[in-house]
């Protein structure tokens, strides 16, 4: 089952204009706020309307504006999970998910009842939402939704409500659901490991536009853009001056020059180095490196040290961030500094603006 997308939608300052095609998937819909990833949820679900495009779901046509064409959400067959689950509050968690089934009373208490089982809620039939935990809430909801058997899902932040313990094990349960799932999936984050976790593939957006698309990991490994390489959670980040055909001069990184293993383009303009892709030397292994000249290093200077649980953040010069590993019960990070840090060219993202 596929979908199509050509919307094009101006609200006041702001201009959507989102074009893509894609198979069964679970897709995630990774941006900053405001960038437009609501918006393209709630025009997919008919509750926007764009100003032009099309948008089809297999051989069903949800909208044309050159047809004229531009089905009501109820026609749709468009699951849509809400931020806040937009549960009734005054009916119970049974009555929520009869509320979108047609028969009489006792088919839709039937089908209600082995919903309510699957998602481990019969115990909860007669509460209201107000009496649920935000974890029941959630199943209640995604209940109701897939009690319809719509054709696609459409989950807009569903965790975001959500504490971390109880976030975490909810997207193992969604995880699991999602994948036995027939239709395509959309799942709008801002959360970088809830995407990579969840999803097939990703799209990018930033102020209203698609910036990339692809499969989850092609996009964490190399990012094209220095949008995708921030969505992403590159931290390092760096204008850049060419000097050779694979050598750059880092600019915001005190002129350090770094090679690469794809050769320049004109059209590069930063390159990009995850914290974690940069490795320790002491002073006799930099000496080494140094001459052989394969990868890139330069010395540690006036090191910042950030402790977390897991791992020492540490801030070198001109600001790079270099990420290592801790032990939970190690506090002191005097033996954790190296006298250098080397990364190989194959680490180093080539970016454009």
């Amino acid at each position: 089952m596929g979908i199509y997308l050509n919307i094009d939608k101006k609200a006041g300052n702001f201009h959507l204009n989102f074009l893509h095609s894609c198979e069964k998937a679970v897709i995630g819909i990774l941006g900053a706020s405001g960038c437009g990833k609501s918006m393209t949820l709630k025009s997919i679900a008919g509750i926007e309307t764009p100003d032009r495009g099309r948008i089809q779901l297999e051989d069903r046509i949800l909208f044309d504006s050159k047809n004229r064409i531009n089905l009501k959400p109820q026609e749709r067959s468009v699951g849509y999970l809400f931020q806040n689950y937009a549960l009734f509050p005054t009916m119970t968690v049974e009555q929520n998910i009869m509320a979108g089934l047609k028969g009489d009373k006792q088919e839709k208490r039937r089908i209600a009842g082995e919903m309510m089982e699957r998602f481990g809620l019969e115990k909860l039939a007669g509460q209201l939402p107000g009496e649920l935990s935000g974890g029941q809430q959630q199943r209640t909801a995604l209940a109701r939704i897939l009690v319809t058997q719509p054709q696609t899902l459409l989950l807009d932040e569903p965790f975001s409500a959500l504490d971390g313990g109880m976030k975490e094990r909810l997207r193992l349960e969604m995880g699991e659901l999602l994948h036995s799932y027939e239709g395509v999936t959309f799942l709008v984050t801002h959360d970088r490991d809830e995407a990579y976790q969840l999803c097939d593939h990703l799209l990018l957006m930033d102020q209203g536009k698609l910036i990339e698309a692809g499969p989850k990991e092609a996009l964490f490994e190399a990012p094209k853009t220095v949008t995708g390489a921030r969505l992403t959670s590159c931290k390092n980040i760096s204008r850049i001056r060419k000097t050779g055909l694979y050598s750059v001069c880092a600019l915001d990184w005190g002129n350090l020059e770094f090679k690469t293993e794809k050769p320049m383009t004109d059209e590069i303009t930063h390159i990009g180095i995850r914290a974690h892709d940069f490795y320790p030397l002491n002073e006799w292994e930099y000496s080494m490196e140094k001459r052989r000249g394969v990868n890139s290093v330069f010395p540690v200077k006036n090191p910042s040290v950030t402790e977390l649980p897991f791992e020492w953040c540490i801030t070198v010069r001109e600001g790079i961030l270099w990420k290592c590993p801790k032990n939970i019960r190690q506090h002191q990070a005097d033996n954790s500094i190296p006298y250098g840090l080397g990364v190989k060219p194959s680490a180093v993202m080539l970016l454009r603006e």
